[in-house]
């Protein structure tokens, strides 16, 4: 239980977001102190108007003194807040500018190690081995486009030729050369008889 609950969460705020964090917050308060001077100022003015009417020159002379003291703070105070978005923004450029140094680095690591594993002898061969396929590719392409010399036509006939025969020359029985002995006439009306005989006997058992 102690090691899980006391153990400390690793903050992912930097030094530089900090110093740009209090570097607003300046610029903030500067910004409000502005706001708050110039209604002030304004106030001023109306009242030495008044006075002026009054006929009090002197206290009038006075506020106007007092309100051209605090337009100059005024400028001063504009300058800083330049100056501090002018840091803030110089601060959030660099931590760009880092991400991408780092980013940088990354990569050229990667490709040191690819570089480690590919060497320059590795990918010749490999080139050359890619450019043997290709013309082994392109020899099988000529020959199935047809591009065959007169003598490879010829062998190509040959064989076929003799592939031809082949299925032609097949073994048949011999037929002899010798007459078969013919019937003899008188033979056909005995054997007419032979089945008349037959014919009551089939019919008798069929009974």
């Amino acid at each position: 239980m102690g090691n899980i609950f006391g153990k400390k969460k690793r903050s992912r705020v930097t030094e530089q977001d900090r110093a740009v964090l209090q570097l607003k917050q300046q610029r903030d308060k500067l910004k409000q102190y502005q706001k708050k001077v110039t209604l002030q100022m304004e106030k001023e003015r109306q009242l030495a108007k008044q006075l002026l009417k009054d006929g009090k020159k002197e206290k009038a002379l006075l506020l106007l003194k007092k309100k051209r003291f605090q337009e100059q703070l005024l400028d001063k105070t504009e300058n800083q807040i330049s100056n501090l978005e002018r840091m803030v923004q110089d601060i959030e450029f660099a931590q760009i500018e880092m991400k991408v140094i780092e980013g940088l680095k990354v990569g050229n690591d990667c490709l040191k190690k690819m570089h480690e594993v590919l060497s320059i002898e590795e990918v010749e061969r490999i080139m050359d081995e890619t450019h043997d396929s290709i013309e082994y590719q392109k020899q099988i392409d000529d020959i199935l486009a047809g591009s065959l010399t007169q003598e490879d036509e010829d062998a190509v006939l040959a064989e076929l030729e003799a592939i031809t025969q082949g299925d032609v020359d097949v073994e048949l029985p011999e037929v002899p050369d010798e007459q078969l002995p013919e019937v003899p006439e008188q033979e056909e009306p005995e054997r007419e008889k032979e089945k008349v005989k037959k014919k009551p006997e089939r019919e008798l058992l069929a009974l």
